[in-house]
């Protein structure tokens, strides 16, 4: 085993001797460019391992400024959402200030027009029971809102106020079931009552046969019930039918859409009829 030992490491001493000289000789032997071979092929060696490093370093270079510049991106876009977002909340709330200040507007036409005392309310609920239809407004008695004073909106009729309190008030629409109005078509003069059946259609009944009605016809507040002022639009006839001999069934379309009101007027004024009957009363 020893001796064994002795000529493995004479063999690699003498690799080594060799490998020695053969450095030894290249650093002496020019290549034909002039340049030590020993120096070139040190030279070649070092500068692909310059290469191999190189590239790492622009491939690592070239994914990290990748990165950062998909964070930027991504930084960007979010912020370009989130002002797109606000735009588009602004541009909503523009959209319903704007809707609002029509209706106002309207609502303020009609109070200058009607030369009636009236109070301007926000609708802030609605009856849950499609049968007993009201709604109801953010003016109660400390604004002087009283029962059975009439409702009314740009488009016409809304109803009349069944139960005031101090900070509101609900109001029974002309369609309730158990609403009604004197009316009268506003071609012909014929008269009749209108009542609510609790759906989106009026009916008024009470009308003379004889009478000059026809589909199409604008139906207006009479006056003769002490509740709405004379001339208010309720609807327009939409169909005409006969009831027995002396009457006829015709059925109204209300002028107001119930289910997109927003604000209303109040009517504080009481209607000559109503002065009438409360000064006899008296």
């Amino acid at each position: 085993m020893a001796i064994l030992d002795i000529r493995q490491r004479s063999g690699y001493l003498f690799l080594g001797v060799m490998l020695g000289h053969v450095l030894l000789i290249s650093a002496q032997v020019n290549s034909r460019s002039g340049v030590p071979v020993l120096e070139a092929v040190t030279f070649g060696v070092f500068a692909e391992m310059e290469r191999v490093i190189s590239a790492g370093v622009s491939s690592v270079r070239r994914v990290w400024t990748g990165y950062t510049g998909l964070r930027h991106v991504k930084i960007q876009n979010d912020e370009l959402t989130r002002r797109l977002e606000e735009a588009q909340i602004a541009l909503q709330q523009q959209r319903a200030l704007a809707d609002r200040t029509r209706n106002l507007e309207r609502l303020l036409d009609l109070r200058d027009s009607s030369k009636l005392n009236t109070l301007a309310a926000e609708i802030i609920a609605a009856g849950a029971m499609p049968d007993f239809r009201t709604l109801t407004i953010d003016k109660g008695t400390r604004e002087g809102v009283r029962a059975n004073m009439a409702v009314i909106a740009p488009a016409g009729v809304v109803g009349r106020i069944v139960t005031p309190s101090t900070p509101a008030a609900k109001v029974q629409l002309l369609v309730d079931r158990n609403a009604a109005a004197g009316a009268l078509v506003e071609r012909s003069r014929a008269q009749g009552v209108v009542t609510g059946g609790g759906g989106d259609r009026l009916r008024m009944d009470y009308v003379s046969e004889v009478a000059d009605v026809r589909v199409g016809d604008l139906v207006v507040t009479s006056g003769i019930d002490g509740i709405y002022p004379k001339g208010y639009v309720i609807g327009q006839v939409e169909s005409v039918e006969k009831s027995g001999n002396s009457y006829k069934t015709i059925i109204v379309k209300p002028a107001v859409d119930f289910t997109s009101l927003e604000e209303v007027l109040v009517v504080l004024k009481p209607t000559p009829a109503r002065e009438r009957a409360e000064g006899k009363s008296e």
